[in-house]
């Protein structure tokens, strides 16, 4: 997942139900300087996400 985060940000955030992050990570991408900025996003939109994950679950597991 980390490889679509860099390669197609936008794809990545399709995939995981956000559609309107989605689309503006793909109007950011359509310019190639937008590249960059929309990668780093969509990565570390991903490591907060798997993150928040394993947060969840360690709650759970405190009950």
């Amino acid at each position: 997942m980390t490889l679509i985060a860099i390669l197609f940000p936008w794809l990545s955030f399709f995939l995981r139900g956000r559609l309107l992050t989605g689309l503006l990570c793909l109007l950011l991408q359509c310019t190639l300087i937008g590249w960059i900025p929309a990668a780093i996003w969509a990565v570390i939109d991903l490591q907060n996400a798997r993150a928040d994950r394993r947060m969840r679950r360690m709650m759970r597991g405190m009950r």
